[in-house]
């Protein structure tokens, strides 16, 4: 085994599904508004199963998404909301738990086609951190579909509050060795990011064998710390929010979850949790 585990939380929107909240309209973005205390329930959940990390519930406040109900000019106060929440909860934890703050994708998750120009991006990723950087003790860019996408996330966190950690996680292709979903490597990845001193680097919301062979790559090119949470569904080709492409739901069990884990411990990775689907009791296997 590699050093010390970190173990961050899982994901939010699967768990306010199970817990009654409707998955239509904002979603998780609502939930910040009309239903508060189910967020800070379910940071609470994570915690209470062993979660060190929580990530704020602001991977839906971003302009594009609020759009779809005229709510756009309130990113910056939605994404405070779901920063304090995670702080409050954070700070009455009986350990030290630190709060991620959420830095996702400004468009759709996983199109590369789709990620906005620079001068479009990085602006709002600036608002982002600012609502954010009283409440977070680290930053991380999430869904990282591109090298691209990475450098404008990480980028704006190193101009706008440069001496908090930066985290960046990607996402890739489902086919193991097959790199971002934009197709690019390892190296790339490594080398364009390298100008912001990224405190570590992860891979999320993706297929856990993809995962396994993408850290193979990974960690002999990096000296920072190295991790992982996987997805618990298949992500088709051109599927977004909005259309009638379907996400497919896999049957990882806890179990099958832990060897994961142990083959990514094996492979060098220190911080582990989970995202979309990934609820507190794989959390609970994973910190027993």
């Amino acid at each position: 085994m590699s050093g010390e585990l970190t173990i961050l939380d899982g994901g939010m929107g699967a768990e306010l599904i199970r817990r009654g909240w409707p998955s239509g309209g904002l979603w998780s973005a609502k939930a910040l508004l009309e239903k508060p205390e189910v967020v800070r329930a379910v940071h609470q959940d994570y915690v209470s199963a062993g979660a060190q990390v929580i990530i704020t519930n602001s991977y839906s406040t971003v302009p594009s998404y609020l759009a779809k109900e005229n709510m756009q000019s309130r990113y910056v106060e939605l994404t405070g909301i779901a920063a304090r929440l995670a702080r409050e909860v954070a700070d009455a934890a009986p350990a030290k738990v630190r709060v991620a703050g959420c830095l996702p994708p400004l468009s759709e998750s996983y199109r590369p086609d789709l990620v906005p120009e620079d001068d479009e991006s990085r602006p709002i990723y600036a608002e982002i951190i600012k609502a954010l950087s009283s409440e977070v003790d680290l930053y991380l860019c999430e869904t990282m579909s591109s090298v691209r996408e990475a450098v404008n996330a990480a980028s704006s966190v190193r101009a706008t509050d440069p001496d908090k950690p930066l985290w960046v996680a990607l996402t890739l292709a489902d086919e193991p060795g097959g790199g971002l979903r934009s197709g690019e490597n390892m190296d790339q990845v490594v080398s364009a990011l390298e100008p912001y001193d990224v405190d570590a680097f992860l891979f999320n919301c993706t297929d856990p064998t993809a995962i396994s062979v993408a850290l193979e790559e990974l960690v002999p090119l990096t000296n920072k710390p190295t991790g992982a949470y996987p997805n618990r569904f298949h992500v088709p080709p051109g599927w977004t929010l909005d259309n009638e492409i379907s996400v497919e739901p896999t049957e990882m069990t806890v179990e099958q979850y832990l060897d994961f884990v142990g083959t990514w411990r094996r492979s060098g990775a220190t911080i582990i949790g989970g995202c979309c689907g990934v609820g507190p009791e794989f959390i609970a296997a994973l910190s027993a």
